[in-house]
C-alpha cells in the first residue's frame, strides 16, 4: 500500500474517443488526481490489450487505476496484470468477459444482435475484415440516449469505428478482475448493454456496483457519480 495518489488511466470504448470523460477528468483533477487517456486502437482485442500494457509501462509511474468504458472494459481486463502498478479496475457500462467469451457473445446475452440494423460496414481491403460504424438511429437511440442533442451530435461527429474482428475475438486467459479489486458503474437506461447484462457481469466479477439513471455514456450524463466511484477505487488502492 502507498500514500501516493494513483494515476487514473482512461480507456474509452468503441464508437468514441475519450471526450465523454471531459467532465469526469475535471472533477478528478480538482481532487488532485492525474488523469491520462489511452488512445484505444479498436482493432483487435488482444492487440489492443497489449498496446495498453505497453502504454502503462512507458507512460505511467507509480500506482494506477484503470477505467474502462464499454469495449474498453474488455481491454483493461486483458492488460492490467501486465504490470504490478495497476491497483484497481473501474468498469463503466462495460463488457467484462471471461476467458473465451467475445464482445458479441456478451452483447447478445439479453437477446440477439441485428448487425444489419445497427452498423454501416466499411470493408478493410486485404484482411477479410470490416470497420463497423453505428448507424445514426442506433447511435442516437442506443449510444447517446438521454444526452442533450448538441452533445450527442458532437459525439456522433467524433465516432470512431471498431473492427468486426475485435468484437468477435475471444478474451484471453488470466482476466484481471479475477485478481484485482473492481468497481462497476451500471447505467439503468443503457440501450447498448442491457442493465441485466451489466449487473450479471459485475456480480460475476465480484465488483462493487453503483447504478446511475443514465444511458451508455454514464460518464457524460452523471460525471459526479462516476468521479466518486473512481475516487473510491483510488482510495482503496492508495
Amino acid at each position: 500500500m502507498t500514500s501516493i495518489k494513483p494515476t487514473i488511466v482512461i480507456v474509452h470504448g468503441a464508437w468514441s474517443d475519450s471526450s465523454p470523460f471531459n467532465a469526469v477528468e475535471s472533477l478528478l483533477n480538482a481532487d488532485g488526481y492525474t488523469v491520462t487517456h489511452f488512445a484505444n486502437p479498436l482493432r483487435a482485442l488482444g492487440a489492443d490489450a497489449d498496446y495498453l500494457a505497453a502504454f502503462l509501462q512507458t507512460r505511467t509511474e507509480g500506482p494506477v487505476v484503470l477505467v474502462g468504458h464499454s469495449y474498453g472494459g474488455a481491454v483493461i481486463g486483458g492488460a492490467a496484470l501486465s504490470t504490478p502498478t495497476v491497483q484497481a479496475l473501474v468498469y463503466l457500462n462495460a463488457f467484462v468477459p471471461e476467458e473465451g467469451e467475445t464482445i458479441l457473445d456478451l452483447a447478445g446475452h439479453a437477446g440477439p444482435v441485428d448487425a444489419g440494423a445497427l452498423f454501416d460496414m466499411a470493408p478493410l481491403p486485404g484482411d477479410h475484415n470490416v470497420d463497423l460504424y453505428l448507424k445514426p438511429g442506433a447511435f442516437a437511440g442506443g449510444f447517446v440516449n438521454g444526452l442533450p442533442e448538441d452533445l450527442a451530435a458532437t459525439f456522433f461527429a467524433k465516432q470512431r469505428p471498431i473492427t468486426y474482428a475485435a468484437l468477435s475475438e475471444p478474451a484471453r486467459a488470466d482476466q484481471a478482475w479475477k485478481t484485482l479489486p473492481s468497481w462497476y458503474v451500471a447505467g439503468t437506461e443503457d440501450h447498448s448493454i442491457a442493465i441485466e447484462t451489466q449487473l450479471w457481469m459485475a456480480e460475476r466479477a465480484g465488483s462493487t456496483v453503483t447504478t446511475v439513471p443514465a444511458g451508455h455514456l454514464s460518464m457524460a450524463a452523471e460525471p459526479a457519480s462516476v468521479a466518486r466511484v473512481i475516487i473510491e477505487a483510488a482510495g482503496a488502492a492508495a
